[in-house]
């Protein structure tokens, strides 16, 4: 049943200053009301009379947030504990292992994605973007497992289903199965590496074009290649994107180059990817230079955050904790003070936060979709810098943990 009021709410709503200063964070505790899946009013005052409504303690309201980079279609995620073989051949030596591999995860793969699904969404999440493998090993049994996985929480989530040939598009020559993903359910067309993994970033890049124009769909490609080799991707990704006039719908994933790029080289690049609105996912590694997210933030990139993987033969790490991850951020970053923990949210939520850069309240709003999170504490900074624990996460209104009962 859907919530008609969520009652003790505490919203921020400005910036505490000392002068030109900021100290701290104002909040307020309201009642919202819900109605249709948005939120149709903001109160201090509750109504009179018997009313459904959710009691959220006095927890802060938070947008729910967006995982960008997951691959929820080969994980060891809910099974038993098994950790990574050494890497002897670099990314190639994944590659091989995954000829043998993904056909035996394939009986479980359902269930290990849903599994995932739940934890991702108990960490606040209500939008999924996942990278599911599309090759000649598996051709497209891990979509079909993916697609059911998802659907069967399309009342909890929003999602994007990106047909990711790992094993190289044209090294595998996976086109014509890419383009059978298309029409079976992915909802992005991906790639990886052009020069190192297809070797050949013009026939590489022209084919993933290729088949986005054909079903209208955008890109999310990953690109780890360093320094200038992934500079020189960039600079012919984004004249792909122009002569598709395919502006704003282009996804970079990892883009490790920036994370080696330094002065006019840097400011040249990101000014290249603004133009063409391509946006930048990233993990926040550190066992390597991280891309500087807030510089890339302040050219006009958007920037968003995915996990990769949670425990699999890529990574035994891995926790779907976002709002940890904005630790991680803070903290590689040297991110301290009040305001600038504030804004790290926004990398999370798809831009959204509860105070623009002036302190100005801008969400939620009356008309706003009800797709939130209720954490344990008294503002946006705490929340990140001390990784709060998330009380409740609601989609359209909806509390998504009766949801996740009722599939069990």
């Amino acid at each position: 049943m859907e919530n008609r009021w969520i009652t003790n709410v505490r919203l921020e709503k400005g910036f505490k200053k000392d002068g030109n200063r900021i100290t701290g964070t104002e909040t307020e505790i309201v009642h919202l009301e819900i109605e249709g899946g948005k939120i149709k009013s903001i109160s201090e005052e509750l109504p009179t009379g018997a009313f459904a409504q959710y009691d959220a303690g006095g927890a802060l309201l938070l947008p729910s947030m967006r995982e960008m980079h997951i691959h929820i279609d080969k994980t060891y995620y809910s099974g038993p504990w098994k950790a990574c073989t050494p890497l002897t051949k670099g990314i190639f030596t994944r590659l091989e292992e995954e000829k043998a591999l993904l056909p035996k995860l394939l009986p479980t793969a359902q269930e290990r994605a849903e599994n995932m699904i739940e934890l991702l969404i108990r960490n606040g999440h209500t939008h999924i973007r996942t990278h599911c493998n599309i090759d000649p090993v598996i051709g497209l049994k891990n979509l079909e497992a993916t697609v059911r996985a998802l659907e069967n929480y399309k009342d909890a989530i929003t999602y994007d289903i990106v047909a990711f040939p790992q094993h190289g598009l044209l090294r595998s020559d996976s086109v014509w199965l890419v383009r059978e993903a298309m029409k079976n359910g992915a909802t992005l067309v991906g790639g990886v590496d052009p020069a190192t993994v297809d070797r050949h970033i013009e026939r590489s890049l022209s084919a993933v074009f290729d088949i986005a124009a054909e079903h209208d769909k955008g890109i999310d490609l990953h690109l780890h290649d360093p320094d200038t080799l992934g500079a020189f991707t960039f600079s012919r990704l984004a004249d792909y994107t122009a002569q598709a006039g395919m502006q704003g719908r282009v996804t970079i994933s990892h883009a490790m180059a920036l994370g080696d790029l330094e002065g006019d080289a840097l400011s040249s690049m990101l000014a290249e990817l603004r133009e063409q609105r391509i946006d930048v996912t990233t993990t926040i590694p550190i066992n390597r230079p991280t891309i500087p997210v807030a510089e890339i933030d302040r050219a006009g990139v958007g920037v968003s955050l995915g996990h990769d993987s949670i425990t699999d033969h890529w990574s035994p790490f891995g926790t779907g904790n976002t709002i940890r991850k904005l630790g991680v951020l803070a903290e590689r970053f040297k991110t301290i003070d009040e305001f600038s923990l504030n804004r790290l949210l926004k990398y999370a939520t798809g831009g959204v936060t509860p105070l623009d850069e002036s302190g100005q309240r801008v969400w939620p709003m009356a008309g706003d979709a009800a797709s939130m999170m209720l954490v344990d504490a008294s503002c946006t900074a705490e929340a990140i810098a001390r990784r709060a624990d998330i009380k409740a996460v609601f989609f359209n209104g909806n509390e998504i943990q009766n949801k996740l009962l009722q599939l069990q």
